[in-house]
């Protein structure tokens, strides 16, 4: 029910002229696979779709030959019709599960480029940079996937104020009724956060079984650290991944080893970090060192904030019930500031498809994210209401004068000077207002 913006990006990839087999990469659940299939639906005539992890008469095809006609005409036969070139869009999902497969992308790219090839995998991440696999580089497209947007998830769920937030279009106040209208559907999303399946739940039926789907992506989760890793990998994995919400609930967020475990020291557990960050289930913030052009010259890889895939998986990971959100929750402050930032980095990311910053000046100030667009370093900070105190953009804006600062908050749309606030449920539009201000 959901129309994902990606599609547009599938479309592109389909009319390239220097089209090669698309490795779609993304999280388990945020919806690749039902993304490939309607696209094929929308844009191909027939739809060739095979799952290389059920599938183990396809894996073998790979085992026996590298040719890919040879390939297309077995396949042909198994999927029980002819497939075109000009009419079939072939789907390998899981791919990450046969590296013949995987292999194979190389002479399709090379030796039957005619074909429409599209992959997909949740752990592809992990896999490609596991010993003993091997990846045709340089012969493949690559494309990330996320959990839905706010805007995607607003689509579905109220499509005129959907109507209405696409024509912002400049940077003043929102009249008060649109203004509530959306805070209200963003508060939904907040619930159900931007999984597909929790999300569709909601505007379905509501809220009342949101958490049990959220719980059953957790554990799908939970069931992969198993399936993919040696059992002491697992627990450590684990560990990091249940330390989320303790890592956040700090006023500082710096990951810390110690909330991992007792003891925990950072070369024990290193190789479980980057193996859940592969599989895309956080995204790492890193700090640093000094601002200047480019950012990532400048990291410190011993300082880093790690967030959630998604705030609404991050919110059930908190144990925290649906009504935080609908209620005078005393305590909750604290959180709902890091489910803030979580919200945001999560849309920036979407936007931008690269990683952030953050920055501190000692003990001083903290500015939230550091944005990189156009070789342009923005600063941001996040407030979770409309309370936008703080000294850290005021004093950031004193030792670099950048040409733009933004704070997200619950305040309305504004810009003072080279300070923007923009509303949070606006915060899909950032790279739109960022160009409209540079």
């Amino acid at each position: 029910m959901f129309k994902r913006t990606i599609i547009n990006d599938l479309v592109a990839w389909r009319n390239s002229t220097e089209r090669k087999p698309l490795i779609l990469s993304g999280a388990r659940q945020v919806g690749k696979t039902w993304i490939l299939k309607v696209f094929g639906r929308l844009h191909f005539d027939n739809t060739a779709y095979f799952s290389l992890d059920k599938d183990k008469a396809v894996k073998q095809l790979f085992a026996t030959t590298n040719d890919p006609l040879r390939l297309i005409e077995q396949l042909s036969y198994i999927h029980g019709q002819k497939i075109d070139p000009k009419k079939t869009l072939v789907i390998f999902d899981e791919i990450q599960e046969c590296n013949d497969a995987l292999q194979s992308l190389k002479y399709f790219c090379e030796d039957a480029p005619q074909y429409a090839i599209v992959c997909a995998g949740s752990l592809l991440g992990v896999y490609l940079n596991h010993p003993g696999q091997s990846f045709p580089v340089g012969k493949v497209n690559h494309l990330d996937m996320y959990p839905l947007t706010f805007s995607e998830f607003l689509e579905a769920k109220d499509n005129n104020a959907y109507n209405y937030f696409c024509s912002i279009n400049t940077i003043e106040p929102i009249p008060d009724y649109f203004f509530d209208r959306l805070r209200e559907n963003f508060t939904a999303y907040c619930i159900c956060g931007g999984m597909p399946e929790p999300a569709n739940e909601l505007i379905m039926n509501g809220v009342e079984n949101i958490d049990k789907k959220i719980n059953d992506i957790l554990r799908d989760y939970s069931s992969d650290f198993i399936k993919h890793t040696a059992p002491a990998t697992a627990n450590k994995i684990d560990l990091i991944w249940r330390s989320l919400p303790g890592q956040l609930a700090k006023e500082n967020r710096k990951f810390v080893y110690q909330l991992v475990k007792t003891g925990a020291r950072a070369r024990e557990y290193e190789d479980a970090l980057t193996w859940i960050e592969r599989a895309g289930l956080i995204c790492k913030v890193n700090a640093l060192t000094k601002i200047a052009v480019p950012i990532k010259a400048y990291d410190d890889l011993s300082a880093f904030k790690i967030y959630c895939i998604d705030q609404g998986i991050l919110r059930v990971l908190a144990e925290m019930d649906a009504s935080v959100y609908t209620t005078n929750t005393p305590g909750f402050a604290e959180f709902k500031g890091a489910l803030a930032e979580n919200y945001v980095l999560q849309s920036l990311v979407a936007q931008y498809n690269k990683s952030l910053r953050y920055w501190t000046s000692g003990n001083t100030a903290e500015i939230d994210f550091i944005l990189s667009d156009n070789n342009e370093i923005i600063p941001i900070e996040v407030k979770s209401d409309v309370n936008t105190l703080g000294k850290s953009l005021i004093e950031y804006q004193k030792k670099y004068s950048p040409r733009l600062r933004i704070r997200f908050s619950m305040k309305n749309l504004n810009l003072n000077g080279n300070l923007v606030n923009i509303p949070l449920f606006l915060a899909d539009r950032t790279k739109f207002f960022i160009a409209t201000i540079l």
